[in-house]
C-alpha cells in the first residue's frame, strides 16, 4: 500500500517537473515563451485580468453548421508568394481597420461584419464604403447563437445573405444605422477606458431602427450578400478565395499562449485551450522561411501588432484552415 502511494507521489513529482504548470497571463509564461526561441515573441498585452475575460472573449462555437462549399478553380490565377488585402485594394478603408468587441464574446460577428465590409467595397470598386454593424448581427440574429455568448461565423453569413445587415461604426463612433453599444475596455493598468473583466454582460436588444439623426431609415439601409460559403479547407483554396474576393473570416482554438502574442508567426506552444474564437484572414506570406497566414483581431490595437498577427499557414495549425467561410456581395 504505502510502496504503491510512494510510486503515485513520485509519479505526479515527475510530471509536474517535466511540464510546469505555467502561470496565467504571467511573466513566467512570457519568459518561458521567449527563452525557448520560438516563431514568435511573447509580452503582455492584458493587465489585471485572468483567463475567464480571455474565455469570454472567445465566443465562436467550433464544429457547427456547415454552409455549401464554394470550390474555387485556380487555372487563372497565379498565387503570389506574400499577399496583402489593405496593399491589393489601398482604396477600401475597412481593411486596415482594428475593431474591439468589449467584454462580449462577440468575435464570430465582428469577423464577419469585418470582412463583409471589406467585401463591399472591394466588390463595388471602391464606390461604396461602409461599416457593416457587428452590432446588428449581434443582436438580431438568432439562429447564430447566444449573442455575447458565443455564435456560429457560417450562420452569421447566412444572415447577411437572408436579412441584410445596417451600418454601424465603433463604439460612441456614431457613424452608420447601429454603430457597436458596448465600450471597449482597458487592457491597460493606468488607461482611460473602463477595466476588462471576465463578466457576464448581456446581449444588447435588437432595434430594427437607426441611431438618432441616421438617414436613411433601418430597412433602407441594409446590405445583402448574394451568396455566403464554406472555403474548403486548403491553403490554396484559401489564398485563391482572398486574392479573388477579399478577405473571409476564420475561427480556431486559442490556447493559453495566444494572448501573449507580440510578433512574429504564432503557433501554439504553452498553455490549454480556452475557446474558439474568430478573425477576418486578410492575407498571407512567410517570415524567416515559416509560412503565414495575416489575420486581424478584435482586440483594439493595443493588442498584440497593432491589432494584427500572424499565424502559421499551411497545417491547419489550431484549426484556423478548418472553418474559413465567406461570401459575394449582392
Amino acid at each position: 500500500m504505502w510502496h504503491a502511494a510512494f510510486l503515485l507521489l513520485a509519479t505526479s513529482l515527475s510530471v509536474s517537473l517535466a511540464a510546469p504548470r505555467l502561470l496565467p497571463l504571467s511573466s513566467e509564461m512570457v519568459n518561458y515563451i521567449n527563452k525557448i526561441n520560438t516563431t514568435w515573441t511573447a509580452g503582455h498585452n492584458f493587465h489585471s485580468v485572468d483567463y475567464s475575460h480571455v474565455k469570454r472573449l472567445c465566443g465562436t462555437r467550433l464544429n457547427g453548421p456547415k454552409l455549401p462549399v464554394m470550390v474555387q478553380y485556380s487555372g487563372d490565377i497565379k498565387l503570389a508568394k506574400s499577399f496583402d488585402s489593405r496593399e491589393q485594394w489601398p482604396n477600401c478603408p475597412t481593411l486596415k481597420e482594428i475593431r474591439d468587441q468589449g467584454s462580449c464574446g462577440s468575435c464570430w460577428a465582428f469577423g464577419a461584419a469585418e470582412a463583409i465590409s471589406d467585401r463591399v467595397c472591394i466588390h463595388s470598386n471602391a464606390k461604396v464604403s461602409v461599416e457593416i454593424s457587428s452590432e446588428d448581427l449581434l443582436t438580431c440574429c438568432e439562429s447564430c447563437g447566444m449573442g455575447c455568448n458565443g455564435g456560429y461565423p457560417s450562420a452569421a453569413w447566412a444572415f447577411w445573405t437572408n436579412e441584410g445587415l445596417v451600418s454601424g461604426g465603433l463604439y460612441d463612433s456614431h457613424i452608420g444605422c447601429r454603430p457597436y453599444t458596448i465600450p471597449p475596455c482597458e487592457h491597460h493598468v493606468n488607461g482611460s477606458r473602463p477595466s476588462c473583466s471576465g463578466e457576464e454582460g448581456d446581449t444588447p436588444k435588437c432595434v430594427s431602427t437607426c441611431e438618432a439623426g441616421y438617414t436613411p431609415s433601418y430597412k433602407a439601409d441594409k446590405h445583402f450578400g448574394k451568396t455566403s460559403y464554406s472555403v474548403p479547407s486548403e491553403e490554396e483554396q484559401i489564398r485563391v478565395e482572398i486574392t479573388k474576393n477579399g478577405p473571409v473570416e476564420g475561427a480556431f482554438t486559442v490556447y493559453e499562449d495566444f494572448p501573449l502574442y507580440k510578433t512574429g508567426v504564432y503557433q501554439h506552444v504553452s498553455g490549454s485551450a480556452l475557446g474558439g474564437h474568430a478573425i477576418k484572414m486578410l492575407g498571407w506570406g512567410e517570415e524567416d522561411g515559416v509560412p503565414y497566414w495575416l489575420c486581424a483581431n478584435s482586440w483594439n490595437t493595443d493588442w498584440g501588432d497593432n491589432g494584427f498577427f500572424k499565424i502559421l499557414r499551411g497545417s491547419d495549425h489550431c484549426g484556423i484552415e478548418s472553418e474559413v467561410v465567406a461570401g459575394i456581395p449582392k
